[in-house]
């Protein structure tokens, strides 16, 4: 197995982005990207797309051979990777493990979704489709209503509160607005956040990540040629997936993601590192309890004190380990194809020093965390520094 590092990363801003098409946002990702790794796209062999629904949202289907071709990339194969909102995140594991096995040098991992052409209520049923059809769907669930019941339990067992996870989206709304590409440059407070319009209780809509259209890009090589780029490489030392049941009533636990667990572990032991040793986290906040139940999961906190440890700053810049420095799925937004990507294009930015106002100082080893579903698939990968 090869080292494999990012040579490359671009996005699109985030957004309602009514004057851009699917096309358009992912050749405009890929070629920041191409600019940012200098390499030219004939020296592309493969690429792997995250896509959830491009069928659905943008009766288009058959994306990976169309992004090819509008890139200029063809023939190499092009691959659509889909795993619910862990789109993104497994089509950057395929790239990774498509280098380190040697079949190619230079890939591409991209994500996509175009979410705003189409009305909300259409969009809402179509991310439902990654839910348990029969046992959750049919009988009414929705993603807000199967996460609304994970926050209950959480707040009955270890005493969470709404107003720690009001702090949730009051700490990464504060990050999105230092962040270009963000879908909001707005900053909320407690206040607002507990008296936004309820959705599922005690979800409100600031407890929500918001239907988002965008791509990200990240192009990754074997660490050798990578050696004679202008910028440091980042590696990427750990890679992890692992799957659980689709629907919440088959789980062992309400408060915890079993493939989040199993999938970080993997990432943990590949990298030689632990939770401890991580500067930098992007995480799934697609709802407020989802960062919570994430940042205990992936060993950052006891399971049950997430809440008290978002409520103590802890999960701010500048604090033990800060989470979502990009805004986060809840200011950032959440092109579903393209929130595991984007989750990297922050790491590597993070970990160059090119992050901007939203820095941290001295980030050496990143990670990011991406789930699908209601944790049905989770994607787990660690970032480090190279010399």
């Amino acid at each position: 197995m090869r080292d494999v590092a990012v040579i490359g990363v671009g996005i699109t801003k985030f957004g309602e982005l009514w004057d851009l098409s699917f096309r358009q946002m992912i050749i405009d990702a890929g070629a920041r990207a191409l600019e940012d790794a200098n390499i030219d796209g004939k020296q592309i062999d493969a690429m792997y797309v995250g896509n959830m629904s491009g069928g659905k949202l943008v009766n288009q289907e058959h994306t990976a051979s169309l992004i090819a071709d509008h890139a200029g990339l063809a023939p190499i194969p092009s691959t659509r990777v889909e795993g619910a909102c862990a789109s993104g995140g497994l089509a950057l594991r395929q790239a990774v493990l498509s280098v380190a096995s040697g079949i190619h040098d230079y890939v591409v991992a991209a994500g996509i979704e175009k979410m705003t052409d189409v009305l909300s209520e259409y969009a809402t049923g179509t991310l439902a489709a990654a839910s348990d059809q029969e046992w959750e769907v049919f009988m009414g669930a929705t993603f807000p209503g199967i996460y609304a019941l994970m926050a209950r339990r959480h707040m009955y067992e270890f005493g969470t509160t709404e107003k720690q996870m009001a702090m949730v989206a009051v700490k990464n709304h504060g990050n999105a607005c230092m962040n270009p590409c963000a879908q909001y440059h707005m900053k909320v407070s407690v206040d607002s956040v507990l008296k936004s319009s309820p959705v599922v209780l005690p979800l409100k809509l600031l407890d929500c990540s918001p239907i988002t259209d965008g791509a990200a890009c990240v192009i990754v090589a074997p660490a050798e040629k990578a050696k004679n780029l202008e910028r440091p490489p980042i590696l990427i030392k750990g890679t992890g997936q692992a799957s659980d049941s689709i629907s919440l009533h088959s789980r062992q636990s309400l408060t915890s993601l079993m493939a989040t667990v199993e999938a970080s572990k993997m990432a943990y032991r590949m990298a030689k590192i632990g939770p401890s040793d991580i500067d930098v986290a992007e995480v799934h906040d697609c709802f407020t309890i989802a960062e919570i139940v994430a940042i205990e999961d992936l060993g950052f906190f006891p399971k049950g004190s997430g809440g008290k440890a978002t409520e103590e700053g802890e999960t701010a810049i500048g604090s033990k380990i800060p989470i979502n420095t990009s805004g986060g799925l809840k200011g950032k937004g959440h092109p579903v194809g393209a929130t595991g990507v984007a989750q990297a294009v922050e790491i590597v930015q993070q970990l160059r020093g090119e992050a901007g106002k939203r820095q941290v100082s001295g980030a050496e080893i990143g990670l990011t965390h991406n789930v699908g579903g209601s944790g049905g698939t989770a994607v787990v990968h660690v970032f480090k520094r190279g010399d």
